[in-house]
Formats: structure tokens, sequence, C-alpha cells
């Protein structure tokens, strides 16, 4: 059995998005100073991350995940990745060389998690309601 089956990545996911809440929201100003970012930028991210997390542990402990809603987070997952190349893009002037490595590392991985996301919803059963 593959440690990447959707569940666990939908877990994995909701993990670091709660993560990315936390830091974000409740040490906006010390994440901010260092990535050299707008504060408003690292908070709108936190909050972002939150009702994400939410979404993924709910489809995460569906009997059958919702092929919808795994697919709207793999999604949501490459929109995440085109923003933060959109935030260095925008920003990338005043960014520490740690803030441009962890958004770029960061990007890197939530597309990890989109095609592993993207693959585990097309081999669910479309659901047909009446």
């Amino acid at each position: 059995m593959s440690l990447f089956t959707l569940k666990n990545t939908l877990i994995i996911d909701a993990i670091t998005c709660t993560g990315l809440f936390v830091f974000c929201v409740f040490a906006t100003a010390t994440v901010a100073t260092l990535l050299g970012l707008p504060s408003e930028v690292v908070t709108v991210a936190g909050w972002i991350g939150l009702p994400s997390a939410l979404l993924m542990l709910f489809v995460a402990n569906q009997k059958v995940p919702s092929k919808g809603l795994a697919n709207l987070i793999a999604v949501g997952n490459l929109g995440w990745v085109i923003a933060s190349f959109a935030v260095l893009a925008m920003f990338a002037g005043q960014m520490t060389a740690i803030g441009i490595a962890v958004v770029i590392a960061q990007a890197i991985g939530v597309l990890v998690f989109a095609i592993y996301e993207a693959k585990g919803a097309a081999v669910l059963p479309r659901t047909i309601t009446v």
C-alpha cells in the first residue's frame, strides 16, 4: 500500500496548512521579518490555510471522498503555487534570501500535493445525485 494515498496526502496537506495558519497568524511580525514580506501578505496567507485545512480534513474523512471536492483542493493548490510565484514577482526586491528560498520550496511542495491529490481524485467514482 502506498504512503501517498489520497487520504494520507490530504491529511499531510491539512497539517501543513494548519502550521501555516499558526505561524502566519500568531507570529506574523516574526515571519514577515524573516521572509522580508509585508505583514498583510503573511496574515492573509495564514488565514487561507485554516479553511483549506478544514476542507482537506473533511474530504479525507469521508467514507468515499468527493471527487469534486478532491479536484477543488488540487486546483486550489495550483492556485496557491501561481500566487506564490506572483508574490515572488511582486516582492522579490525586498525579500530576504531565506524568504525567497522558503516561498520557492513551499510552492514546489504544494505542487507535489496538487499532483497527488489530482491523481487520487482521478480514480474516485463520480457520484450521481438525482
